[in-house]
């Protein structure tokens, strides 16, 4: 009897330790599979705080200037950095579209609206209504005007721009030796941005007194921006009007300079003056201004065509919006530089203003390409 009780015990630690040796290998399954599962868990956790993030919309006018793009996706890139979820919208230069996006970014949930207008004027309803949602409103280098709604302004400034692009002109012309009569043309951008005034006016307060005692001459005679803006800042536009500005009153006589406040309108002027035989030895180019230091510009610069640009650093730009708005969310004090320049009409728009910089062919190397802005391979 105690040898068949002694018989059954060993039996059964036999099968015992068979069943342990066969599902060792299920063990190892069920350890990796458990591993897996603790990878998905941890995946769809990361997912799940992305998605409880806040959500930052961001609107830019249009991917027609390389400019946007870059501003576009520099924000992109910082935001989620510091862990919000961004939309990113491109309205195209079409209001509606942009009206459209905006709306749309309100409906998703946005915290924070970050809008460059493409017209400053058309965005009170839905920013009022942004507004009672509690969004905060950034307007991103444009100013929002006609509305309580819009919270900051982060933006360059915007006269100075002006005021670089008229001192280029001045230097290039010995203005300040005496040096002249010369004839100079000026073109100013689109009327439904506010910036559009501020690179007029800080330029005119430079050319004014040289137009003044006949050192500079408008053959046109047009002046204002009532007069020589540029509906949606469109090379095309600018060009055409330079066609007509050669051929009524340039026949006969050079254009000496040309305050041009954008690259795009620069381009289009070029084209013009192409047209009629400048750039040659016969004919050499005028003096042409700039903004944004655009690729397709700098490369003119470099085959002697532009002579000057305004750069505007974008990255810093986004930066500063991130701050701004990371800051402001989080009950911190936001930063700002500037009480008293941006009145939209119902309010002066507290704003933070950027430094932007004169470029020529002595120093777009250094400021462009050693700054990582644009890689020396982009600019050939």
């Amino acid at each position: 009897m105690k040898n068949s009780k002694l018989f059954l015990v060993l039996l059964a630690l036999l099968a015992a330790m068979l069943f342990t040796a066969c599902g060792s290998g299920s063990t190892e399954e069920a350890t990796d599979t458990s591993s897996d599962t603790a990878a998905d868990t941890s995946s769809e956790e990361v997912s799940e705080t992305s998605e409880e993030a806040p959500l930052v919309g961001i609107s830019m006018p249009t991917k027609s200037s390389a400019r946007w793009i870059s501003d576009g996706e520099s924000m992109v890139q910082v935001f989620t950095e510091l862990g919000y979820r961004t939309e990113l919208q491109f309205a195209e230069d079409d209001i509606p579209n942009q009206l459209a996006q905006i709306e749309n970014m309100v409906t998703q949930g946005a915290k924070v609206l970050i809008i460059a207008a493409i017209d400053g004027s058309t965005l009170s309803d839905i920013l009022q209504k942004a507004h009672d949602q509690g969004v905060l409103v950034i307007a991103y280098d444009r100013l929002i005007t006609k509305t309580e709604n819009v919270d900051y302004y982060v933006t360059f400034d915007n006269f100075q721009v002006g005021v670089l692009q008229a001192s280029q002109i001045e230097t290039a012309l010995g203005l300040k030796d005496g040096n002249g009569p010369f004839n100079i043309e000026l073109f100013g951008g689109s009327p439904d941005d506010t910036n559009a005034f501020y690179f007029y006016d800080g330029a005119m307060s430079i050319l004014q007194p040289y137009i003044d005692n006949g050192q500079l001459v408008v053959q046109s005679g047009q002046m204002g921006m009532d007069k020589v803006s540029t509906l949606r800042w469109d090379g095309a536009v600018a060009q055409a009007r330079m066609d007509n500005l050669l051929s009524a009153f340039y026949t006969d006589k050079r254009v000496d300079a040309v305050l041009a406040p954008y690259d795009g309108l620069s381009r289009g002027i070029i084209s013009s003056l192409k047209g009629v035989g400048y750039g040659t030895e016969d004919q050499p180019w005028p003096v042409i201004t700039g903004q944004d230091a655009e690729v397709a510009s700098i490369k003119q610069m470099i085959a002697g065509e532009q002579m000057f640009t305004v750069f505007k650093d974008t990255r810093e730009l986004a930066k500063q919006a991130a701050t701004m708005v990371d800051a402001a969310l989080k009950g911190e004090e936001v930063p700002i530089n500037d009480t008293s320049t941006y009145n939209n009409e119902v309010k002066v728009v507290p704003s933070f203003l950027l430094i932007p910089y004169s470029v020529d062919i002595n120093n777009y190397f250094e400021i462009l390409v050693t700054s990582g802005y644009y890689t020396e391979d982009q600019l050939k």
